[in-house]
């Protein structure tokens, strides 16, 4: 049996821009990990098994594609133990969805290479490669063109998930973006980025990213009014996160916010 983590992601900043032609939208999106996972478990058996969450799609196909690749039988059983929201904006499916394969991969005769591992990742999900690499990356194309960012990573984190919100599909976020002309001035918001990112060496001129492109949420106002020098909404949501320069600050903004939903308190983690 080989256990691993399978940390989820905040995404710092997303830049959204038009469709493409393959229907995904142009984006640029600065992903960080946290310090916030599930857990995975696998090992080598007669067949393919997923348990410990039902609701499981991505792990098995993950791993039924990993197989077909290598021309190998999709021989594992695999544990996962769910403690990143569901559908939340935190990429957790992406995560053990990585990870599996990852575990996987190893206990090939022969492994696929780190390329080849994620052009298959880059098919299950545009965040899904992210997390077969360490440190936070540069996200483009469709998100999973990446590219490694030296970025800040002494600060806290506070994730909350509203208690009264549920999330939209991702489709239904995006169309939404596109009916609003949302992708308009992509280019402009690009270079915003792109500035902000190479001006970047302190953790509080993270502020200078641009807000993101998707959706907004009156908790993010609520953390910066609670001492965060950055907080937004992560992904399509509805899971928000601010940054604080201090534990003590961290913790007390998530106490105030207990009563808005499910609240964590973590730090950037640069691998699973």
């Amino acid at each position: 049996m080989i256990r691993a983590p399978a940390p989820a992601k905040v995404n710092l900043a997303l830049v959204v821009g038009p469709l493409r032609p393959d229907g995904r939208h142009e984006v640029a999106t600065v992903l960080q990990r946290v310090d916030l996972g599930d857990r995975i478990s696998l090992r080598q058996a007669p067949a393919l098994r997923v348990d410990g969450f039902a609701a499981d799609t991505l792990v098995r196909e993950a791993l039924e594609r990993l197989a077909a690749r290598a021309g190998a039988r999709p021989g594992w059983r695999v544990r996962i133990d769910k403690r990143v929201p569901v559908a939340a904006g935190l990429g957790g499916g992406s995560s053990d969805a990585a990870t599996a394969l990852r575990l996987a991969n190893a206990t090939l005769p022969r492994p696929l290479p780190p390329a080849e591992l994620e052009a298959l990742a880059a098919g299950l999900g545009a965040d899904v490669p992210f997390f077969l690499r360490s440190g936070p990356q540069l996200g483009t194309g469709d998100g999973s063109t990446l590219e490694a960012l030296v970025l800040p990573q002494d600060y806290w984190v506070v994730l909350v998930l509203p208690a009264t919100e549920r999330k939209a599909s991702t489709a239904a976020v995006y169309r939404r973006f596109d009916e609003r002309g949302g992708g308009a001035g992509f280019e402009g918001r690009r270079q915003q980025l792109a500035a902000a990112l190479a001006a970047c060496r302190r953790a509080r001129e993270l502020a200078a990213l641009p807000a993101n492109d998707l959706a907004s949420s009156p908790l993010a106002r609520l953390l910066r009014e609670l001492g965060a020098f950055r907080a937004d909404l992560s992904g399509a949501g509805p899971a928000v996160y601010g940054l604080f320069l201090h534990a003590r600050q961290a913790r007390a903004a998530a106490r105030v916010l207990r009563g808005a939903g499910r609240t964590w308190v973590t730090v950037p983690a640069w691998y699973g």
